[in-house]
């Protein structure tokens, strides 16, 4: 994906620009990339919002947020003025057509019509529609736009389709970018360079070595303050159909011919279009869906979902799939994708079984082969091999492990994944960043098993907080000879 780092004068507008996501993570991800270079002094920011504040007003939150969420080693006060120097603010409502586009307009009439200008929608998704209609009728999109759309993309299939229609008609598909954080990550970006320029792992990347592939992206923490919008999503949608699928993808596409955008999109897509079909009357013996009860967590109680929430329902907070490519490459290979609320710990992380050595010199002995890839934290790679027991009397085994970091070589920390997807949609590099056909073939892969929980046909498992899940995750694997990897003995 080697593209060059130097980027044209922009203008970013950012609807949502008062938000969460903005504050966390958009303006210090600009900022950073302004620390090492990579933003040209005629940039600028424009955030954008119904809140009805001074540009002074917006600035002192900005200040604020970039006080709190940069790494202390990045904060530098000289560039943080000369950053918030290139940061404005208009009061606008992005759905209403009568609500203040002349001053977005005189900001944007200070740069050069033909200007790159990047439209970042974070927003509610049902208001795309509506915010490009009024960027096109009050004439800002030019050739040089790109619009950046946050997820969720729909919460199935039809609705992604209506969101995708809405924003189609204002913008050509070149110009729009679904952001998907996870591929802006460096350690999911890895897998590719594991696989593809490490010929003792491209050789025997294959169902005729590999047993299975686990993908896990577990977090400590609750619904906390996205209690409205979890209760409507859960966790298939908020993490599987979209990030999980993504890595799923990287682990399983065939060698792109090169890193060129659409070449590696072709060869995502084509893994998510083979994979096979779980129809509702496997549903329950292909899936787990669980809540948390409450729990314990470092010593403390923890309340369940149900406590937090306040309500019944029946979202759940733990999803596990067991899913098939149906392709040479993968036959026979069972994919586990899992993810879960208030687990035992934070980690996001890919295991890679390797088949028992056919070989009957040391019996039984002899454990399987792993790759563990850590997406975060602890980012980098172990790989457990087989090496004689020392203390053993005979020729008995154990697994020795090798292990690497995933570290920049200057010893500086690896890049926030929104920094990476910022810059990119200025340059208008779209291979980290979701195709509209990527988006419909991972719907149309969840959606029956959505629907078939949501008819409560497979029974809501449950788990304490501050656990790995529910006993119902284990049987699961279990039918297939297979053990989650916290299960495994080293």
């Amino acid at each position: 994906m080697a593209h060059s780092q130097q980027t044209a004068p922009f203008d970013y507008v950012i609807f949502g620009a008062t938000g969460d996501l903005t504050m966390r993570k958009l303006l210090p991800a600009l900022y950073n990339q302004l620390r090492i270079g990579h933003v040209p002094e005629e940039a600028r920011i424009i955030g954008t919002a119904r809140s009805s504040l001074s540009r002074d007003e917006y600035i002192i939150r900005a200040r604020e947020a970039l006080e709190t969420f940069l790494p202390e080693q990045h904060k530098d006060a000289e560039l943080i003025e000369r950053f918030l120097k290139k940061v404005h603010y208009v009061t606008l409502d992005g759905t209403k057509s009568d609500h203040n586009w002349d001053d977005l307009k005189a900001v944007l009439d200070q740069s050069p019509a033909d200007r790159i200008r990047v439209f970042y929608y974070s927003t509610a998704p049902q208001l795309f529609e509506a915010i490009s209609e009024n960027l096109h009728r009050f004439g800002f999109i030019t050739p040089q736009s790109r619009v950046v759309l946050e997820k969720p993309i729909g919460t199935d299939s039809a609705s992604a389709k209506a969101i995708n229609d809405g924003v189609s008609r204002f913008f050509d598909e070149k110009q729009i970018f679904r952001i998907d954080h996870y591929l802006g990550k460096e350690t999911v970006q890895d897998i590719i360079a594991l696989r593809f320029a490490n010929p003792i792992f491209n050789a025997i990347w294959s169902a005729e070595h590999i047993q299975s592939i686990q993908i896990t992206a577990a977090e400590t923490v609750g619904v906390e303050g996205r209690a409205a919008y979890y209760d409507t999503s859960g966790a298939l949608r908020d993490m599987i159909q979209n990030h999980l699928l993504q890595v799923l993808s990287l682990c399983a596409m065939e060698a792109p011919a090169d890193l060129e955008a659409d070449t590696v999109r072709d060869a995502k897509v084509n893994v998510l279009k083979a994979l096979r079909p779980i129809p509702e009357d496997k549903v329950a013996s292909e899936t787990v869906r669980a809540q948390y009860v409450k729990g314990e967590m470092k010593g403390k109680p923890v309340p369940g979902y149900l406590e937090e929430l306040g309500e019944d329902s029946h979202t759940e907070t733990y999803a596990a799939m067991r899913a098939y490519i149906d392709t040479p490459r993968w036959k026979g290979v069972p994919f586990y994708i899992r993810t879960a609320k208030r687990s035992t710990k934070k980690v996001s992380e890919v295991i890679v079984t390797f088949r028992k050595s056919a070989s009957s010199l040391f019996g039984a002995s002899a454990a399987s082969n792993r790759l563990v890839i850590r997406l975060q934290p602890d980012e980098g790679f172990g790989l457990a091999l087989n090496i004689k027991n020392p203390s053993a009397a005979g020729f008995d085994l154990q697994h020795g492990a090798m292990s690497g970091k995933f570290a920049p070589a200057d010893g500086s920390l690896i890049p926030d994944s929104y920094e990476r997807l910022m810059l990119d949609a200025v340059r208008g590099y779209p291979a980290l960043f979701i195709r509209r056909d990527e988006v419909e073939a991972a719907w149309a892969w969840v959606e029956p098993t959505l629907k078939t929980w949501a008819a409560n046909k497979v029974p809501m498992a449950h788990y304490a907080a501050g656990s790995y899940g529910p006993e119902e995750a284990r049987r699961f694997i279990a039918t297939t000879g297979d053990s989650w990897h916290e299960d495994m003995a080293d």
